[in-house]
């Protein structure tokens, strides 16, 4: 007669949450505006502002 083979450890499974995800903060939550950038150069932001307008913007 043959013994049946030991299986092996399994990983356990991440366990299934099921909390609101409404209630948790999510990356746009913060207090930085989308695309904001550090800093507060006044100059800077007048250069790239006069860099990237449109010619028939002159």
């Amino acid at each position: 007669m043959s013994s049946a083979p030991e299986p092996e450890p399994r990983d356990p499974k991440p366990a299934l949450v099921f909390d609101d995800p409404l209630d948790q903060q999510s990356s746009d939550d913060t207090d930085r505006g989308w695309g904001d950038r550090p800093g507060g150069d006044s100059a800077a932001d007048l250069r790239r502002f006069l860099d990237e307008k449109p010619p028939h913007h002159l």
